[in-house]
């Protein structure tokens, strides 16, 4: 019984890092086809969603199981609750990359606008990370987790400029518009992405140091990154 439990634990977290690689690679594609108009690489991260939603399916459904036939304590049940709230924040992820992906399909002229407001910067930072709260988890990497966290405020600002500056280039050229607002809509979805970074983040710190970190300050995670490095 032991030694199936172990091994539902393993299956589970390979299957989860399963899920997250497939996720990191659709937001670098509709990321990429944002820029670039690529309108093939944008029908594929559309098309490659419902493969995510499945696996998210199965590993909700094995958590279940596991829940159902075992009674997990300590490392364990960190990790079961943490996997289940990763699984959770990856697919609203798959999603949020489909909606980018989706812009790219219905606003032909949105690499313009990317290039003109220069969304790149931004799109690096929140692949970054995307793919950083991921090798946390995959690692147990508390300290690469607390490091992302911190740059979420960058990606806000970021994202806050570059929106101000996309409200202000719709007045100056009306026939961007529609364009413009497609942009504000990436720029909805790419801030949420970071926001979903964040939390994976607070989960692996949650399943490795048994820390809930969610209600400290973003301005003190400085402070409790830096006792953790001084602590090793």
């Amino acid at each position: 019984m032991h030694r199936s439990f172990e091994d539902n634990l393993d299956k589970l977290r390979t299957r989860l890092i399963r899920m997250g690689s497939i996720v990191e690679e659709q937001v670098e594609y509709a990321l990429r086809a944002t820029l670039d108009g690529s309108r093939e690489v944008a029908q594929l991260v559309m098309d490659r969603d419902d493969k995510v939603d499945k696996l998210d399916m199965k590993i909700d459904k094995q958590c279940q199981r596991i829940f159902a036939l075992h009674q997990p304590v300590a490392s364990d049940l960190r990790l079961l609750l943490a996997a289940l709230k990763i699984n959770n924040e990856l697919e609203r992820t798959g999603d949020l990359a489909y909606n980018v992906a989706r812009n790219v399909l219905e606003q032909p002229d949105l690499p313009r606008i990317a290039e003109q407001m220069q969304l790149q910067r931004l799109t690096h930072g929140v692949h970054t990370m995307v793919k950083g709260s991921l090798d946390a988890f995959v690692n147990n990497d508390p300290e690469l987790a607390y490091q992302i966290m911190r740059t979420d405020n960058q990606i806000d600002a970021m994202t806050r400029d570059i929106f101000h500056a996309t409200v202000a280039y719709m007045k100056t050229d009306v026939n961007a518009i529609d364009a413009c607002v497609g942009m504000l809509m990436v720029l909805r979805n790419l801030e949420r992405m970071a926001d979903q970074a964040t939390n994976i983040c607070e989960n692996v710190i949650f399943l490795v140091e048994a820390k809930l970190v969610k209600m400290i300050p973003m301005h003190g995670l400085e402070d409790v990154g830096a006792s953790q490095e001084s602590a090793t």
